[in-house]
């Protein structure tokens, strides 16, 4: 077999060396099931012996098919960065957890292979960016008007995922996508992470919050326009500033899409840096809205939405960003801080950013 497989269940998988075939760098092969994924990797134990994490919590096959979306050449990437590019892991009585192949997937992303690369090429093109666009920037769904064939082309691509609802094809790419955006951006915002680490090893979010506050006023208009996707240029920009501050250490996990009116961040941050993710995580929310009706309305949307992500990841802190595009609004009435209460399972403190 070539190892790309038709989706059919015959897929063949290249053996010597490795049971990962990474060569075929191609976007589009079709997507492998979960039970191929489960397949190809008892093939690398078969191999050489090393085992693959199952528990219930923990389980690395659902992890990779879940991150991957079974496309292949991810599905390869991980199990050859996660068992093959380290030393220790290539210990083969070493069982690959979850934690290593957490670990695995993000160096994947930082690395930006040529896979990763052709994506980022893919984001140029015109047809790939009206549709990418729509989805990153936070319009209502209803506005939203993009050809039938532009959307089979980045579907065919294999970019996006025309149902349930329209999605980026896999949480990898959702990932890759805002980073690639934003990384000629992220390396030139001055800011260091140290600046807001607190004494007992947390984010301190608030002031990071109000440094990306006055940032935003100085700067916002002519940074989110460097962007080539300018419509969600506020959401890219906020982005970039928190990768900044974040990649010292912790993880950014993005929630965005057509038709949902906002990007929700989940924000983790190991407090133990020697034990990592194995240690206590400080995990926050912060979600931007752009403002599109009345204030209020925007603040009581935003505050059910954050407190409902809140609850879903397990987060002990929330904020909630809007940002308002209207150019006759002098700066002095966009800008404010508040903490708001919300009465859900119990009440919770969402502190509002305005800008």
């Amino acid at each position: 077999g070539d190892g790309q497989g038709d989706g059919q269940g015959d897929n063949q998988i290249i053996t010597g060396g490795s049971a990962f075939n990474i060569k075929s760098e191609s976007l589009r092969l079709g997507n492998f099931r979960h039970e191929d994924v489960a397949v190809l990797y008892a093939q690398h134990t078969e191999e050489t012996g090393q085992l693959f994490e199952e528990g219930v919590t923990a389980n690395v096959i659902d992890y990779v098919f879940e991150q991957t979306g079974g496309q292949p050449w991810l599905v390869n990437a991980l199990g050859y960065e996660a068992c093959f590019r380290t030393k220790e892991n290539r210990d083969r009585a070493r069982p690959i957890t979850l934690e290593i192949m957490m670990g695995a997937r993000e160096r994947l992303i930082e690395r930006r292979d040529t896979h990763i690369d052709q994506l980022a090429d893919k984001l140029k093109e015109p047809r790939v960016h009206r549709v990418i666009n729509e989805m990153l920037s936070d319009t209502t769904g209803e506005d939203a008007t993009i050809p039938e064939d532009d959307l089979q082309y980045v579907e065919d691509l294999g970019l996006i995922r025309a149902r349930p609802q329209l999605a980026i094809s896999n949480p990898i790419y959702r990932e890759v996508i805002p980073r690639t955006l934003t990384w000629t951006t992220q390396v030139l915002i001055p800011q260091e992470t140290v600046w807001y680490i607190k004494a007992d090893g947390r984010i301190d979010m608030p002031k990071l919050l109000s440094a990306f506050q006055q940032f935003f006023r100085e700067n916002g208009d002519s940074w989110a326009g460097r962007f080539d996707y300018k419509e969600a240029g506020p959401q890219l920009l906020m982005q970039s500033f928190l990768q900044r501050i974040i990649n010292g250490g912790g993880r950014i996990d993005r929630e965005y899409g057509l038709g949902r009116r906002r990007t929700d961040l989940l924000v983790q941050w190991p407090l133990d840096q020697a034990r990592g993710f194995h240690g206590p995580v400080q995990r926050t929310v912060i979600e931007l809205k752009i403002l599109h009706k009345s204030l209020d309305t925007t603040i009581k949307e935003g505050l059910t939405q954050t407190a409902g992500y809140m609850d879903r990841v397990g987060a002990d802190e929330g904020y909630l960003v809007i940002f308002d595009r209207r150019p006759d609004r002098p700066w002095e009435e966009k800008i404010f801080s508040r903490e708001e209460r919300h009465e859900g399972r119990g009440e919770l403190r969402i502190g509002v950013w305005g800008m």
